[in-house]
């Protein structure tokens, strides 16, 4: 039978977790020493039971090892490589410790995919269902930041890959969440949509991406990670730059079976990409000068727009040519400082 944390203890459950990971457990603070010409970036990320997941359809390997990537992305996005984590979870009554591994399992696994150097964990009891925390910190070049161009009208708008995947994946498991509460779930229906319901669970973030950035000498003027919708990003991307932006949605890459799916679920793919969220992908913004060499070297990001003078704003380019002004959840865009 297995040990509950009452019988284990904190300290204990935290060694027992950390044996045979690689990484040392009790090294808080998690601190090192930047080099010269370095500087050290941090990142930060919270995922809550019933908000961010559903305990009912996300596997705990899958989310341990997702909630790692939320924290990455944004080292990524920032140009820096991965060095310290930070992991406290807040565990409720209904996880017992083999579930707890399980998660822990998950989190291991993506600190060591995506480079992370030392790994730190606290436990604490919550009454409102699972918390995540993570705190991460990694080292980029000082040169490489003084190198960064300032954004021009005509830099190229990149993705790392297929928009809108993720939040249609997710819509096929909360439409199946009942059976899975009854433990009569259609496989057939998780496998025809494997990529898309994939992508919701088990993003993928090339941890090279950064070193490649380096090894090419192609700075981005602007660096984000999509998770709220591509729509957030590129009104984040005008705030920060002053200037407008063009995607085209002809451009925008979707994953296989999206358009299928969403006739079927009565869901816009483009709409799904714009601000669905979830995705988990980098956006660069290159500039024009750079453009072939960013399209030969980067071949698995798509090129889905550009930047633009400041009174065009932030539009979606229709196929037919016609300009939708962008709009995102929690975005008052009379405050939008251009």
């Amino acid at each position: 039978m297995a040990q509950t944390f009452t019988e284990l203890g904190r300290v204990e459950a935290i060694r027992q977790l950390f044996e045979g990971t690689g990484f040392r457990p009790f090294e808080e603070p998690l601190w090192f020493e930047a080099k010269p010409q370095e500087c050290i970036t941090t990142a930060s990320a919270l995922l809550l039971e019933g908000i961010d997941f559903d305990l009912v359809y996300f596997p705990l390997g899958h989310l341990g090892r997702k909630a790692v990537l939320r924290a990455t992305g944004e080292l990524y996005a920032a140009l820096a490589h991965p060095e310290t984590l930070s992991v406290q979870l807040g565990i409720s009554a209904k996880l017992d410790f083999p579930q707890v591994q399980e998660l822990w399992g998950g989190i291991v696994a993506g600190a060591k995919e995506q480079g992370y150097k030392r790994l730190s964990l606290d436990l604490q009891p919550s009454r409102n269902g699972l918390t995540i925390a993570l705190s991460a910190a990694g080292r980029h070049s000082a040169a490489i930041s003084a190198a960064r161009p300032k954004a021009q009208s005509k830099d190229l708008i990149c993705v790392s890959g297929a928009l809108g995947a993720a939040f249609l994946g997710l819509q096929v498991l909360e439409r199946e969440r009942l059976k899975f509460d009854q433990g009569s779930t259609d496989r057939k229906v998780l496998e025809q949509y494997r990529m898309l319901v994939g992508s919701y669970l088990r993003p993928e973030m090339d941890p090279a991406t950064v070193s490649q950035l380096e090894e090419t000498k192609i700075v981005p003027a602007q660096g984000y990670f999509v998770t709220r919708g591509l729509a957030d990003a590129l009104l984040r991307l005008h705030r920060d730059t002053g200037l407008g932006a063009k995607v085209y949605a002809d451009k925008i890459p979707f994953e296989g079976g999206s358009f299928a799916l969403g006739r079927e679920l009565d869901l816009d793919p483009v709409s799904a990409a714009m601000s669905g969220g979830e995705d988990y992908r980098l956006l660069y913004v290159v500039p024009i000068a750079q453009f072939e060499r960013f399209r030969t070297d980067f071949q698995t990001f798509d090129i889905i727009g550009h930047l633009a003078r400041p009174e065009v704003g932030t539009v979606l380019v229709s196929p037919d040519g016609l300009e939708h002004p962008v709009s995102a959840q929690g975005w008052n865009h009379q405050n939008i400082q251009a």
